[in-house]
């Protein structure tokens, strides 16, 4: 663009010759005469690619690429985690080559559309955002879906996961508890998309028949719940893009663990080292850690979590068990073929009749699966004693009471003293028992009267302490028996027997 105007301005103004121009320039004459034509205004020149290091992985990196395109959208594996594939076969150029090639292949295949957004700002403590996602994860040795919970505070992009087995209510709640206890209070809404948890009807416009028990819950967290258009996740766009941003730092490079509490343990405390390491998009110079503690002083404080419990009447069976989703819970002895109240929460279930705790388990989540609690059966078994022996809610006894039933089994009567000493449990305290069963265990002597005996010791007041005292004896005191016949003066021996017998005829008139 630059020789164009110069061979022009050369030939047509200074009447150099193109002989001239070519030797100047180190061009040909036939180029010079090419530009010196009016129909050549900009030179082009023959495409010319240069070799590129990602040419020996091209081929593979298409083939990734076609394979991630028929697979759901969550599986699929970001150009970050392909560059790291192919760095770990060789690949020695850059991460940009890699972006713009997956990038390219995904404008050719239709898959990026462009879109126009509107940026939004919001004031410390307006709002928060939530939304779930579906992660597969590698829990208790088998490779199950969970679903995620993702809380993010709109002004200081501080977000927390929880991992759950459902999207049910009681998940829900916890998932609020959690996350504001987690930020250090609560902001003034909540904003959500229309879940059926927390929508019961999507009515014309902003209009929504709220759920009952979700109004409660913001209620009783003074939020005011804002639910967005049908089919506009870009109304939060922020948790939104917090789910892409979590596949990247954390479920890609996710350990197994045993438990669910060790999974969410682990992922708050990946959340923390986030939000000391990440930089907030807006304000550079600080992490999102750093703008969470500015924003915290406009939150409102979170006195007590919300009593989040879905709760459903069951009916008690002759086994002393309630169904609960396919699974079984154990209820104590005297409420067998009524109905209770079960309360579900997110983990745990407890059962309450007339006002009171009658059986309190964590949650299970699998299918036919009987949690028992031992002393729920006690009632019955002081009636059926041979019962111990096979009994299903017995096999969870503590070690040194099987240690004790097995001595005792072998004796006659012993199913019966064993009884006696469970018998014991409600009265005198778990703890109390063990110690003494443990007792009489070590001293060789497993014996029904040895175990009551300890447990009468072990539960009698302590021996009062001495009383320290700073009094001293000045004088001795010495034995002196002729100081009794002084008082013979006093009392002469005829008035003692006329009294005597005063008192004898009284006895006799009587």
């Amino acid at each position: 663009m630059e020789l164009l105007p110069l061979i022009r301005r050369w030939h047509y103004r200074d009447g150099i010759s193109i002989r001239e121009i070519a030797r100047r320039l180190r061009l040909s004459r036939n180029t010079v005469k090419k530009y010196l034509r009016g129909d050549v205004s900009d030179p082009k020149y023959p495409p010319r690619r240069a070799v590129s290091k990602l040419d020996p992985f091209a081929e593979r990196l298409r083939g990734w690429l076609k394979a991630d395109a028929i697979k759901p959208k969550r599986e699929r594996r970001t150009a970050l985690a392909h560059f790291a594939t192919l760095q770990a076969l060789g690949y020695p150029g850059s991460y940009g080559r890699v972006s713009a090639f997956v990038r390219q292949w995904r404008h050719e295949q239709g898959q990026l559309r462009p879109s126009v957004y509107i940026p939004l700002c919001f004031a410390p403590g307006e709002a928060f955002q939530f939304d779930w996602s579906e992660e597969a994860v590698s829990l208790g040795g088998k490779r199950v879906h969970l679903r995620v919970a993702h809380v993010k505070l709109c002004h200081s992009r501080a977000f927390l996961l929880v991992a759950y087995f459902s999207e049910a209510h009681e998940m829900l709640f916890d998932a609020h508890g959690r996350a504001f206890r987690f930020f250090g209070g609560i902001p003034a809404r909540g904003i959500c998309d229309n879940m059926k948890t927390a929508v019961d009807k999507v009515k014309k416009g902003k209009a929504r028949d709220v759920n009952r028990r979700f109004h409660g819950m913001a209620g009783h967290y003074l939020f005011e719940p804002e639910f967005c258009n049908r089919a506009a996740g870009w109304e939060k766009g922020q948790v939104e893009k917090d789910v892409q941003d979590a596949r990247r730092r954390l479920w890609q490079a996710c350990p197994a663990f045993g438990t669910l509490a060790e999974l969410n343990a682990w992922l708050e405390s990946r959340c923390r080292e986030l939000l000391s390491k990440c930089r907030h998009p807006e304000l550079s110079e600080h992490t999102l850690a750093e703008v969470l503690a500015e924003e915290q002083p406009h939150l409102m404080p979170l006195v007590a979590p919300f009593d989040g419990f879905i709760e459903h009447p069951v009916r008690v069976s002759p086994t002393c068990l309630v169904h609960f989703q396919r699974n079984r819970y154990s209820v104590h002895a005297s409420w067998a073929n009524r109905v209770v109240s079960l309360r579900a929460y997110a983990d745990r279930v407890v059962v309450v009749a007339d006002g009171q705790t009658v059986a309190e388990h964590p949650r299970v989540f699998g299918r036919n699966e009987t949690t028992y609690d031992w002393q729920h059966y006690l009632p019955v078994l002081e009636r059926k004693p041979g019962a111990l022996r096979n009994g299903a809610p017995f096999a969870e006894l503590p070690p040194a009471f099987k240690r004790l039933q097995a001595i005792l089994i072998k004796r006659p009567g012993g199913d019966r003293e064993m009884v006696d000493i469970l018998a014991r449990v409600p009265h005198d305290g778990l703890e109390a028992v063990l110690v003494a069963v443990e007792l009489a265990l070590e001293a060789n002597t497993p014996s029904r009267e040895h175990v009551y005996n300890l447990l009468s010791r072990l539960q009698s007041p302590p021996a009062p302490d001495p009383v320290a005292t700073s009094l001293t004896l000045r004088e001795e005191p010495k034995a002196d028996v002729a100081r009794y016949d002084t008082l013979r003066g006093f009392l002469p021996w005829a008035a003692l027997a006329s009294v005597l017998t005063r008192w004898l005829g009284v006895f006799h008139a009587t």
